[in-house]
């Protein structure tokens, strides 16, 4: 695995097909005004079941038109526009609105996932503990869990590709480094993406 950066010390926890019709452009700026950052923290107990899915506007799943030589299956994130795409082929894709790292957290790279879980725990890492010292330093995998109803490892790394329980945060850059999907789309994503997959980051996109 090569990575273009590689953020030391974040610690463990940054963190059925529906019927899609018609096709949108790929790669849309953000909307006007989106925050680049927000100072949002986790919040342990917040329920949200896996059925929250992001259903209207620009992160809503959806097919779309996309210019890739990767092959169909791998998945390409491009975190400085809030998503990630699973490659169809014929020049289309699978497009998942997704909330990034914030600012000092980005990162790029290419890895594979190494492992999934459903209703994964959480241990927050001392750099998180350090700002939000309420946190509690294990929590269970359940519906109040940050981490969501599912999670894919990224290779070696630390980061995930992970559910959350604060799906009104999908567009935004507050992670410590992970991508977080509403729990609906995680779970959809889930199913598509096995164990082995090919998982290219981009902070920027390549035209």
């Amino acid at each position: 695995m090569n990575l273009s950066k590689t953020l030391a010390g974040i610690g463990l926890a940054c963190l059925p097909l529906l019927a899609l019709s018609g096709i949108s452009l790929a790669q849309p700026r953000p909307p006007a005004g989106m925050k680049e950052t927000m100072d949002i923290g986790d919040e342990p107990g917040r329920v949200s079941t896996e059925e929250v899915s992001i259903t209207e506007g620009p992160y809503a799943r959806q097919m779309v038109l996309f210019r890739s030589n990767e092959a169909p299956g791998t998945v390409v994130i491009h975190s400085g526009e809030r998503f990630l795409y699973v490659i169809q082929g014929n020049g289309r894709a699978l497009r998942y609105g997704i909330g990034v790292g914030r600012e000092g957290f980005t990162w790029s790279g290419q890895v594979q996932v190494s492992r999934k879980s459903e209703w994964p725990d959480w241990r927050p890492p001392p750099e998180m503990l350090q700002r939000q010292p309420y946190l509690p330093r294990f929590m269970a995998g359940g519906p109040g869990n940050p981490m969501g109803a599912r999670a894919l490892y990224l290779g070696s790394t630390v980061f995930r590709v992970h559910g959350t329980n604060q799906p009104e945060t999908i567009g935004q850059a507050i992670s410590s480094g992970c991508f977080r999907l509403a729990n609906g789309d995680i779970v959809d994503l889930y199913e598509r993406v096995p164990v082995g997959t090919k998982v290219v980051i981009r902070h920027n996109a390549t035209l």
